[in-house]
């Protein structure tokens, strides 16, 4: 008997203290599309209003948001985002995503089996009525064409610009070291993105692409450039503005760009609380490179 209530005694301590470590360490995800609607979400297409869903091109199906031309006869340089809602500046942004069937008629030669979901983007109220794509960090989604080596998970930077080894890199796009993924196949990819500090490109676990010290800048932004990406004067002159500085937020958003793609399993885990002096893991995601979900003193 008395062994029986020891037992029971040690159940009574631990079972709370594993409970507590769980519950710790849990990683508060969240899925910013709930596989039902398009709630939470703005749909901004080129030269159209914000929120006219142009020939139902985002949709949603069995759990997934599809990207869809079926009822377009040329894609006609309709460029499109769907942005969430709220912005972030410390956070992991996880998806999964297909290329399916053939590109639409009319679509740019580079836009075949090419999509993206842009980070520290301008929100979706705040672009030009005819903008291409909004000023943002791109990580850049390619489809293998069976044809060799095609990797995704590069970066691209709208209006952006960005350092590798403290060096501002001249590109557009940046290449990542990745797989090549031909097919229709699921692949998962994530960034982490912290301020605006450092971002990594993860595709199917493996980080392929590291960069620093994202900053407004280059392409679009360049004043002899901007019209190419169909800015309004007003919105020009105050990207023009803000040059070379630091980005360190913004928006999430999904491309549409002329190739058929589905999305599913959009899930954020908000990261801004590690750079808060009170959380108990006070910048220990940074230093550690760990998994670890920020958590507060008591005060």
């Amino acid at each position: 008997m008395q062994k029986s209530l020891h037992i029971i005694a040690l159940l009574v301590l631990t079972v709370p203290l594993a409970l507590a470590q769980k519950s710790a360490s849990r990683q508060e995800w969240v899925r910013i599309f709930n596989g039902k609607d398009l709630s939470g979400w703005d749909i901004k297409i080129a030269g159209l209003p914000l929120n006219d869903n142009y020939k139902n091109t985002v949709r949603v199906e069995d759990g997934m948001m599809r990207i869809a031309y079926d009822q377009y006869k040329t894609f006609d340089g309709k460029y499109g985002h769907i942005y969430y809602k709220k912005p972030f500046s410390y956070y992991r942004v996880r998806f999964m995503y297909r290329f399916v069937g053939e590109q639409t008629p009319g679509g740019d030669s580079w836009n075949v089996r090419n999509s993206g979901i842009m980070v520290h983007s301008q929100s979706a109220q705040s672009l030009s009525l005819d903008q291409t794509f909004p000023v943002s960090l791109e990580l850049q989604l390619l489809g293998g064409l069976g044809k060799g080596p095609r990797h995704t998970g590069n970066v691209c930077t709208p209006g952006t610009q960005v350092h590798m080894n403290n060096k501002l890199q001249e590109a557009h796009c940046i290449d990542s070291d990745s797989k090549t993924y031909d097919g229709d196949q699921w692949i998962t990819a994530e960034a982490i993105v912290l301020g605006d500090s450092i971002v990594h490109h993860v595709v199917n676990g493996d980080t392929v692409l590291t960069f620093e010290r994202p900053q407004v800048g280059g392409g679009f932004t360049a004043p002899d450039n901007w019209q190419s990406g169909h800015f309004s004067d007003e919105a020009a002159k105050y990207w023009i503005s803000r040059a070379n500085t630091p980005l360190g937020e913004g928006y999430i958003a999904l491309q549409a760009e002329s190739h058929p793609i589905d999305f599913k399993n959009v899930e954020v885990l908000d990261l801004k609380g590690c750079t808060d002096p009170k959380a108990l893991n006070y910048k220990s995601y940074f230093v550690k490179s760990d998994n670890t979900q920020c958590q507060y003193k008591k005060r």
